[in-house]
């Protein structure tokens, strides 16, 4: 399935509950041959109303952090969630919700066939590294995987939440920067 297709079998997408209550599903957007890509858990108010990931106050946020580490999304790098609609009221999605929606991921990893994914979150790197990931303990630690390395940081609205979480994250970003470098130093090409 190439990217058109995948984006209009997504946005037709009934194998979950959530269909009921979205506005837009939210697919995901960048750069679709980038080597490096950010998943989170699932879109937000604004990312339903939009049809586009990160582009609330964590998103800006996200935004803001990856400018420090000279990444953007127009230019090096694509980004997804986990699920593709908002779970009502901002909940965490259910498992039977994850389950329903995790082939979209996986084929969006597919197509991109990144060298590095970077879990916003919790339940993004419970998903994708570990059902047993701690972010408070696990947070900013490589993992290899199938080929493809694997970090996590803190969700950015966590930080929102608790901005004693940022330094810890800045680091984090840096080690990320790092990694960028050593895997896929074209992420950093003009």
């Amino acid at each position: 399935m190439n990217w058109d297709e995948l984006r209009a079998e997504c946005l037709k997408c009934r194998r979950c509950g959530l269909c009921e209550t979205r506005t837009n599903v939210v697919f995901g957007d960048g750069v679709q041959t980038a080597s490096v890509m950010f998943v989170g858990e699932g879109p937000g108010e604004n990312e339903d109303l939009t049809g586009l990931p990160f582009v609330g106050r964590g998103g800006q946020l996200l935004t803001d952090m990856l400018k420090i580490i000279d990444l953007d999304r127009s230019k090096n790098y694509y980004i997804a969630n986990i699920v593709k609609c908002r779970p009502p009221q901002n909940r965490d999605p259910s498992r039977l919700e994850e389950e329903a929606c995790i082939d979209w991921l996986r084929q969006q990893i597919e197509l991109v066939s990144p060298k590095l994914i970077v879990c916003l979150g919790r339940i993004a790197a419970t998903v994708l590294i570990d059902p047993d990931f701690k972010i408070t303990k696990d947070h900013g630690k490589f993992f290899s995987k199938d080929g493809i390395t694997y970090t996590a940081i803190y969700h950015p609205a966590a930080l929102l939440r608790d901005p004693r979480r940022r330094p810890e994250t800045f680091e984090d970003l840096k080690a990320i920067q790092a990694e960028i470098r050593r895997l896929c130093p074209e992420t950093y090409a003009e």
